[in-house]
């Protein structure tokens, strides 16, 4: 078949080089530029070390047009920006990798709508979308750690989340709190019930669970706040997600349990342990592993995914395989470090 040409805008930070790993080896799939202001005219290589001998692509600093798929891998407000500031042809396909169109009361663009790209929630929907937002790292995690008990609509009033990620969500560009000298050996939380991913987790909850937020005229962080705890904390590694989740419940163990194989039961890269684990089962990969759990009353549930992967690029081309009808698995079938 006629390989997808591809274009990436913001190729020279963590997802767009994570995108870029993935899709110089993707079998269906041609890089037509690599957009970096900051780099043009340097080898990808140069900046993207492991991948010399894999590429002799350069960075751009222009935009071309000839192409299938756009991929924005710019800093929150910046994808809106540069689609108002740059022609866009309309037979082209976008996956935005900011949260510029994740939410509902945002998603239009050139008169139609973006899909809010989560597989594991509206694959169909994914499938026939032409402009994509893909999901927040967070809310990634958390979402596909409470679709199963959303769908049965037995989420309760209130949900407790603690969760822990590496220091590449924070992105490329140093900051007082992702500086090695001060991460290394440290732990830190922030945004204590407030993240902004609530956001988007909450309206995909209420999607299949109808009436999970309290009504009102609230905004919408605000009333999602009213049912989910989240304590975000910062951890001392570069890269995954674990978020621990517990909630009332009156599922026993082996009836969660069922719940959650059977809802994900055609999705390639979510999978049910039945055993403790650890974020070095999904780094480098584009997987999500939950483990469910019953203690007493409270259902715990623990999600772990790669950031940069299913969190963020991988998750990307999964719906990209989507939207041109190819193998969801596409390109995607990586290998986590193990050790």
């Amino acid at each position: 078949m006629q390989k997808i040409k591809v274009g990436i805008i913001g190729s020279a930070g963590y997802t767009g080089g994570e995108l870029l790993r993935i899709l110089i080896h993707h079998p269906n799939v041609d890089i037509v530029f690599a957009h970096s202001g900051s780099n043009a005219g340097n080898k990808v290589s140069a900046v993207h070390t492991d991948l010399l001998g894999d590429t002799d692509l350069r960075f751009s600093d222009t935009y071309h047009s000839d192409i299938d798929v756009l991929f924005l891998c710019v800093g929150h407000g910046d994808s809106r920006k540069f689609l108002e500031a740059n022609a866009v042809a309309p037979h082209v396909n976008i996956i935005d990798l900011s949260q510029d169109y994740r939410l509902s009361a945002n998603r239009e663009y050139q008169g139609r709508l973006f899909v809010y790209g989560l597989p594991e929630l509206q694959r169909d929907a994914i499938r026939s979308a032409q402009y994509v937002a893909n999901p927040g790292c967070f809310a990634t995690g958390i979402q596909l750690a409470l679709l199963p008990l959303a769908a049965a609509g037995l989420l309760p009033d209130e949900i407790h989340i603690n969760a822990t990620t590496g220091s590449t969500g924070a992105g490329q560009r140093p900051s007082a709190t992702s500086h090695f000298s001060w991460r290394s050996g440290n732990l830190s939380l922030y945004k204590a019930f407030s993240h902004q991913h609530l956001q988007e987790i909450s309206e995909s909850l209420t999607q299949l669970q109808p009436g999970f937020l309290p009504d009102g005229d609230a905004p919408l962080l605000q009333r999602a706040m009213q049912r989910i705890n989240i304590i975000p904390q910062r951890g001392n590694f570069p890269r995954g997600i674990l978020s621990a989740i517990y909630l009332d419940s009156d599922l026993g163990e082996e009836d969660a349990q069922e719940c959650y194989r059977s809802y994900y039961a055609e999705h390639p890269f979510t999978h049910i342990s039945d055993t403790n684990i650890d974020l070095k089962q999904v780094v480098n990969t584009n997987k999500c592993i939950l483990q469910v759990e019953k203690h007493g009353n409270k259902l715990l549930i623990t999600s772990i995914v790669d950031n940069l992967l299913k969190g963020a690029s991988g998750q990307a081309v999964q719906n990209m395989n989507l939207m041109a009808g190819l193998d969801e698995t596409a390109g995607l079938r990586l290998k986590s470090v193990g050790f």
